[in-house]
Parts: C-alpha cells; structure tokens; sequence
C-alpha cells in the first residue's frame, strides 16, 4: 500500500466513524433532550442547533467522508486492486445516499421550515409542531446513521483487506 493509500484510508474510515457518532449522537441523546423539554424549548434549542452545526469541525467531516472514501477507491483500482477499490466505493456510495443524501433531501429541508417558524405561543400548537418535526427527523436521522455506520464498517473490511494484499 502507498503512502498515500494509506492516508486516505485512514481519512475515509475516520471521517465516516465521526459521523456516525455524531448521527447517533443526535438519535439517542440530543433528540431525546429535546423531546423531554417544553415544546416550545425544543424548538428554540433545534433552531439554534441548526444555525451552529454549520460549522469548520463539521463540514470537514460531513464532506470528507464521501470525498475521502472515493479518492481511495480511485487509488486503489488505479493500484489494480479491484476489490479494495470496490469496497471503498460501497463505503462511499452507502454514505453519498444514506447520509449525505438523506441530510440533503430531507433534514436540511425540514431544519429551514423549523426555522422559519415562529415558536408558537399555544403550548399545543408548540406540541404538534415539534411531535410532528421529531419524530420525522429523528427517523431519517436513524438512516443517517446506519448509513454512516455502514460506511465505516466498509471502510474497515477496505483496509482489511489492503492489509492482507500487503502481507
């Protein structure tokens, strides 16, 4: 493996690891906060989550994963090893769907009608809202995940198996 197979490697499975911890992180931690809080609360404190996740330790990540992941698949099919290459492929392709296009098509959409809302003063009207934001984004954060984690698990079996074509 060349020096910088082994770089990108390394950057593709740690970037895809990251954000699968930061998409589970949201599932099984932030969302339930959020959801244990007064509606209106919750959707104040979405509202300014989302306008700080974009971020300079985020967007690295976010992007890097799927971009990492496929310059080591190029690397290692222009190396001749097929197998790798696909495999880093499936590790990107599982990412560009389940997460980045995911947060694309979907969350980020229902992340700007949250904010252009106002919170609503009627704690009812607050609950509906927020039930009905919740739950839907926290399902498709759940696809997120999985997709990230599937991700990472590819990138592993990759560098698996550069390990074994090296030895």
């Amino acid at each position: 493996m060349t020096y910088i197979a082994g770089v990108l490697t390394g950057l593709a499975l740690l970037t895809s690891a990251i954000m699968a911890g930061s998409f589970f992180a949201y599932s099984v931690s932030v969302m339930w906060g959020l959801d244990a809080a007064a509606p209106a609360s919750a959707i104040n404190g979405m509202q300014r989550i989302n306008a700080v996740i974009q971020n300079p330790w985020f967007f690295p990540n976010f992007f890097g994963a799927p971009i990492f992941a496929i310059l080591t698949a190029f690397v290692f099919l222009s190396m001749g090893e097929r197998d790798i290459g696909i495999v880093f492929s499936l590790a990107a392709l599982a990412y560009l769907i389940g997460a980045f296009g995911v947060t694309v098509a979907i969350n980020v959409p229902m992340n700007q009608a949250l904010g252009s809302e106002s919170i609503p003063l009627d704690t009812e009207a607050a609950r509906i809202l927020w039930a009905d934001y919740s739950n839907r984004w926290t399902w498709w954060n759940h696809i997120r995940t999985l997709s990230s984690i599937a991700s990472t698990l590819l990138c592993g079996l990759g560098i698996f198996l550069a390990g074994r074509a090296v030895g």
